[in-house]
């Protein structure tokens, strides 16, 4: 998972079962190696 968190990029290598949380305003972008399966999870209007 890519993320930005006060202007600087960052990343994490999820493995299964992890949770990545973004916060309200964090810009994410997920470049899965390989096959993945993700599951998101909104609140309504978030998009």
């Amino acid at each position: 998972m890519f993320y930005r968190v006060n202007g600087r990029e960052k990343s994490s290598i999820l493995k299964a079962g992890d949770i990545f949380y973004a916060s309200v305003g964090t810009e994410h972008i997920a470049h899965p190696v390989g096959e993945a399966r993700i599951l998101v999870v909104e609140k309504e209007g978030s998009v």
